[in-house]
């Protein structure tokens, strides 16, 4: 084994040594070469390798996965921990205003003015009330230039009982009212045809006083679970100090049913009217009226996802038990809706008419200055053609857009009476009261309305209508304006304070008299009556959840604008007073 060992070293030993003489001879001349360098050397950069932040694994040991299970050992373990109940956070909310059932209001301003309202409620039981409502506004007047006493009192007393059951509730209404007013609207040039002595004389011998007298009973019931939905009954005695009377009775029951998931609706109606004048305006001979009008309006309601139609039609069957009469009518009562875009564009139509009964006491509200000497007779409104848009520009911006055209048959017009300067004339015969003429008419009207609650403190509101009139008989239509106006807006300034404000215009009217005592030179020609504007203003202080203080002015310009022909109004008015509320 040593032998073999020694033999391998001495073997490698000599091939180092041939090795080494082989690649190196000492001292030997390797002579010169000429080297010609045709390009100068322009180093470069080979293109760079990046070694992926991953490499491949081909090995397949590391490319298998192993598959993990995991289960959930779960075993119960006992707590002591008890969870509180969640409560609602608090919310900062305002007092609730506390409600009163009862109050009074008392108020005092210039031209003598008294206004007063004392309303009160008391509960008899769970199911039945009883209230009262006691109003009164007088003024002694003092109107500028008037010749004539120009005061007048306008005081009503309302009486309730209510009853009010799971399927009936009803009411029993009781009421009196008494009216003064007074004929002071004397024309420009009344007189003309005396010496003024004798007129003179004239005017303070005119007692203008004409004074109403009301009376109603009525009683209402609407059922909750019935065919039979509603009826009211009411009665009506009306009466002045000139030999003039009134009686109206109505009785107006409603029923309600479904058929096939429509709403079938029908409406009667028995409503009496008769009355007496003392004398017609010509004092010849004594004027009587008498009128029942028969009535049943059927209708179906139609509703579906964004339209709803009411299709309808009202029939009258109306009884001149004076002259001996009788008439039959049918008019139209359609309706229909469409949400254009939801609420905020509503498209609506229809067409409606109906036999509306005029009546001495509804006269007398629109105009007091008439003479107890009139003509009374229904309209027979034909038809009412309408179509308009509705909705909301805003969440609180809303708007109304209308047109419509109607066509009426005996439609009631004031018109001023003519008249002469003789002393044995009636108190109401020198000019200074109205008639009631009647014309077949079509009308054109146009309105439009704009509501904003711009905060819960501040409201706004605008509206207008114009109107043009076709008459067949009459030379105008007397005493109805082309154009109508008005705006209001009411601020709650604080939570004590508030105020408002109310401006309305009402265009040019046309109306017409003659002095039968002085033959003209011209023909008679309608008088236009000038258009007025009126702005009104209120103040309040609410001292306290009882106790408020208010103040309001009316006509703020001043001026002495005509209503109605030859009746100047009160010029710059206030009042000052407070109201009360309180329980019992």
């Amino acid at each position: 084994m040593t032998f073999k060992i020694q033999y391998k070293i001495t073997f490698i030993l000599l091939l180092a040594g041939l090795q080494i003489t082989w690649a190196q001879k000492k001292d030997e001349n390797i002579g010169t070469e000429v080297v010609n360098v045709v390009k100068p050397y322009t180093p470069t950069i080979s293109d760079a390798f990046k070694v992926k932040e991953t490499p491949s694994l081909e090995d397949e040991d590391n490319t298998k996965k192993e598959v993990i299970k995991y289960n959930i050992f779960s075993f119960p373990v006992a707590s002591t921990f008890t969870p509180s109940k969640g409560r609602a956070a608090n919310v900062d909310k305002s007092p609730e205003e506390k409600i009163f059932k009862n109050y009074a209001t008392l108020g005092f301003g210039n031209y003598a003015t008294v206004n007063a309202e004392l309303f009160v409620t008391e509960n008899i039981s769970g199911n039945e009330y009883v209230g009262g409502n006691l109003r009164h506004l007088s003024s002694q007047g003092g109107i500028k230039d008037v010749e004539l006493d120009d005061k007048f009192y306008n005081t009503s007393l309302d009486l309730t009982y209510g009853n009010q059951q799971q399927k009936l509730s009803w009411t029993v209404d009781l009421g009196y009212q008494n009216q003064v007013y007074n004929w002071y609207g004397l024309p420009v040039d009344f007189g003309a045809s005396l010496i003024p002595e004798d007129r003179n004389a004239l005017i303070d011998s005119i007692d203008p006083q004409h004074m109403f007298h009301n009376f109603y009973a009525g009683t209402k019931l609407n059922f909750t679970e019935s065919v039979f939905s509603e009826a009211s009954m009411k009665y009506n005695r009306f009466w002045d100090d000139r030999g003039s009377a009134e009686n109206r009775f109505y009785v107006k029951p409603s029923f309600q049913f479904d058929v096939m998931e429509e709403k079938i609706k029908m409406n009667f109606i028995a409503d009496y009217l008769g009355g007496s004048f003392e004398k017609d305006y010509s004092e010849a001979t004594a004027l009587k009226y008498g009128y029942t009008n028969l009535g049943v309006h059927p209708s179906i309601v139609m509703n579906k996802n964004d339209w709803s139609v009411n299709l309808g039609a009202a029939i009258f069957y109306s009884l001149d038990m004076e002259r001996k009469e009788n008439n039959f009518f049918i008019y139209p009562q359609i309706n229909a809706s469409l949400k254009v875009v939801g609420n905020l564009m509503i498209f609506y139509a229809g067409a409606e008419g109906g036999l509306e009964q005029n009546s001495y006491r509804d006269f007398t509200n629109e105009n007091p200055f008439v003479s107890p000497t009139l003509n009374i007779a229904p309209t027979d409104k034909q038809y009412d053609v309408f179509a308009g848009l509705k909705g909301k520009l805003a969440n609180s911006v809303s708007y109304n857009l209308r047109g419509s055209y109607k066509s009426e048959k005996n439609k009631a017009l004031f018109k001023s009476h003519n008249y002469s300067e003789n002393p044995a004339n009636e108190d109401y015969g020198f000019g200074n009261s109205f008639d009631v003429v009647y014309d077949d008419m079509k009308t054109m009207s146009f309105y439009g309305e704009l509501k904003a609650d711009f905060s819960k403190n501040v409201s706004f509101g605008i509206n207008g209508t114009f109107n043009s009139y076709k008459n067949d008989f009459q030379e105008e239509a007397w005493n109805l304006p082309e154009i109508k106006l008005a705006s209001s807006l009411d601020v709650n300034i604080t939570k004590k304070w508030y105020a408002g404000v109310n401006v309305f215009y009402v265009g040019e009217r046309k109306d017409m008299q003659m002095n039968t005592d002085i033959l003209p030179l011209v023909p008679i020609t309608p008088t236009t009556l000038k258009g007025y504007f009126d702005a009104n203003a209120h103040l309040g202080f609410k001292y306290n959840e009882r106790l408020t203080g208010f103040l309001k002015l009316n006509n703020i310009a001043n001026q002495s604008y005509e209503k109605w022909m030859n009746y100047p109004v009160q010029g710059f008015q206030f009042l000052v007073g407070a109201s009360y509320k309180f329980n019992f």
